[in-house]
C-alpha cells in the first residue's frame, strides 16, 4: 500500500499535518492539495487541538507545484477555484511552518500563509514563478513584502533566487534557526506554549492579526487573483511550465554551494 500524501497527527493540544512526498520533494499534487486541506480542515474542528503545525517529510519542505502534471486537467495550476487566495480555508487556529528544507515558490506560499514561521539551518526560500512561468495564487504577491520588505520581496520574484536560513531570519521571514535536529521538539515547545494560554483569547487575537492585515493590504489578493486568471488565459505552456523543472532545481543546488564555499 502506497504511503499517504500527507499524514496527520495529534499529540494532546498540537495537530501535526506533514507533507510527505519526500521522492518528489513534497511537490504540491492534486492530491496532496487535497489531503492538505483535509487534515487543516480536521485539526481546525477537533476541540481539542490548540495549535497546527506544518512540516515536510525531509530531505525537503516542499519545492512547490508538481510540475510534471501542470499539463493535466487535474493540475493544481487549472483547479483553483476563483476568490481562493489560500491554499486552505480560513482557520480559527495559529498555524507554525516547522521548515525543514528548501520552500520554493508554491512551497514559499504555504510557509506565508502560516501564522509562525521557524526553520533548520538546512532550510532556504525562493520564488521561481518567474523562472517556470507562472504567477502566483496564494497570496505570495501580498505576504512576501509583509514578511521582507517591498524591494527583498521583488528581488526574490524577479531572480529566483534562494534565501539562506540565516538570511530568512535576517529578512523577518523567519523567526528562529534551530538546528535540524531540534526543529520538530522546537515547534511542538510553540504549539505548547499557546496551548498554554487562554485558548478564546488566542482565537480573537490572531482574528485581529488577520484582520488588520486583510485591512493593510485591502485589494491585494483580487489584484494578485486578476493577474493570475489574465496569465492563464494569455496562452500559458504547462508543458513548457513542466520542462522548466529540472533547470530551477539545478540552479538552486548552484546556488547552495556556492554558498557554502
Amino acid at each position: 500500500m502506497a504511503e499517504p500524501v500527507a499524514l496527520y497527527s495529534v499529540d494532546g493540544p498540537v495537530a501535526t499535518v506533514t507533507l510527505n512526498r519526500p521522492a518528489a520533494r513534497n511537490a504540491i499534487s492534486s492530491e496532496l492539495l487535497t489531503r492538505l486541506v483535509e487534515a487543516m480542515a480536521a485539526a481546525d474542528a477537533d476541540e481539542e487541538v490548540r495549535a497546527i503545525i506544518l512540516t515536510g517529510a525531509d530531505p525537503a519542505f516542499c519545492a512547490g507545484v508538481d510540475l510534471k502534471e501542470v499539463s493535466r486537467e487535474t493540475s493544481v495550476l487549472r483547479a483553483a477555484p476563483p476568490g481562493s487566495h489560500s491554499p486552505w480555508p480560513p482557520l480559527g487556529k495559529p498555524v507554525i511552518a516547522a521548515v525543514n528544507g528548501p520552500a520554493v515558490t508554491g512551497g514559499l506560499e504555504l510557509v506565508l500563509n502560516c501564522d509562525i514561521v521557524i526553520c533548520s539551518e538546512r532550510a532556504a526560500f525562493a520564488d521561481t514563478h518567474a523562472r517556470v512561468g507562472v504567477l502566483p495564487g496564494w497570496g505570495l504577491s501580498v505576504l512576501l513584502p509583509l514578511a521582507v520588505g517591498r524591494s527583498r520581496a521583488r528581488q526574490m520574484s524577479f531572480t529566483g533566487d534562494f534565501l539562506t536560513a540565516g538570511q530568512a531570519l535576517t529578512a523577518g521571514l523567519v523567526s528562529e534557526v534551530v538546528p535540524h535536529a531540534d526543529l520538530p521538539g522546537r515547534a511542538s515547545e510553540i504549539a505548547r506554549d499557546i496551548a498554554g494560554n487562554d485558548a478564546r483569547a488566542v482565537a480573537a487575537l490572531l482574528a485581529s492579526y488577520r484582520q488588520v492585515e486583510a485591512e493593510a493590504v485591502a485589494g491585494g489578493f483580487a489584484a494578485e487573483e486578476h493577474a493570475a486568471q489574465a496569465w492563464r488565459r494569455s496562452g500559458l505552456d504547462l508543458a513548457e511550465t513542466g520542462r522548466r523543472r529540472a533547470a530551477v532545481t539545478e540552479r538552486g543546488r548552484s546556488q547552495a554551494t556556492r554558498r557554502a564555499r
